[in-house]
C-alpha cells in the first residue's frame, strides 16, 4: 500500500512539473531524470534491451518483461512531460533510449552564439545606483546559473571578483574594502556582505 501511495504522490507531483515546450531543455532534462530515478526506471536509458533468447530461463524472462514494462513507464512519463505538439512529434519512438537520444541530439546541440551571448551578458552587466544592489546581484547570480546549464564553468573567485567590479559607482569605498580582504570570498559571503 505504501508504494502505491508513493507512486500516486509522485504522479500528482509530476503533474506540477512544467511541460517541455522546446526551451530550457537542460533544466527539464534534469527534472525528468530525477523523476525517472525516483520511479526506479531511469536505467532503461542506458541498459540495452534484453533480447528474447531460445530456452530462456524464468529469471531471464522476468528480467526482460520487467525491462519492457519499465521502458513503457519511462517513455510514458517522458512523453507526458512534453507539450502536446512535441508529444505528437515524438510519440512513435520505439524505445525510451531512442526517444531520449533523439531529444538530446535535437535540443542539446550547443549553439555557440548562445554561449557567447551569455558570457557577453555577464561581462557587460553594469550595476547602477538607481536600483537595489541585491536585486542586481541576484540577476548576476541568475546569469551564472545559466552558465551551469550550458556547461560553462567559471571559478568562483573570478565570479566574486567580477561582481565586486560591477558594484555601482556610489559603492566605490565598499568595493575597495572587499577587494583588499585577505581571505577568499564565496558568492554566498559576498551576498551577505552586500
Amino acid at each position: 500500500m505504501a508504494s502505491g501511495e508513493s507512486v500516486r504522490d509522485m504522479s500528482s507531483k509530476f503533474a506540477k512539473l512544467e511541460k517541455f515546450e522546446g526551451q530550457d531543455f537542460r533544466r527539464w532534462r534534469k527534472k525528468m531524470h530525477f523523476l525517472l530515478t525516483t520511479l526506479k526506471v531511469v536505467y532503461v536509458l542506458s541498459t540495452p534491451f534484453p533480447e528474447e533468447v531460445e530456452n530462456e530461463t524464468d529469471d531471464q524472462t522476468r528480467r526482460r518483461l520487467k525491462w519492457e514494462n519499465d521502458d513503457y513507464i519511462c517513455r510514458g512519463h517522458i512523453l507526458n512531460g512534453m507539450s502536446d505538439a512535441l508529444f505528437d512529434v515524438h510519440q512513435n519512438a520505439e524505445s525510451t533510449k531512442q526517444l531520449w537520444d533523439s531529444l538530446e541530439s535535437k535540443y542539446m546541440a550547443e549553439d555557440a552564439s548562445s554561449k557567447k551571448f551569455l558570457v557577453s551578458n555577464f561581462n557587460n552587466y553594469k550595476m547602477v545606483n538607481s536600483r537595489p544592489v541585491m536585486e542586481q546581484y541576484n540577476e548576476l547570480l541568475h546569469i551564472l546559473g545559466q552558465f551551469t546549464q550550458h556547461d560553462l564553468k567559471m571559478d568562483e573567485s573570478i565570479s566574486v571578483s567580477s561582481i565586486i567590479d560591477k558594484l555601482p559607482p556610489l559603492w566605490k569605498d565598499f568595493k575597495h574594502t572587499l577587494k583588499h580582504k585577505k581571505e577568499e570570498m564565496t558568492l554566498v559571503q559576498l551576498g551577505s556582505d552586500i
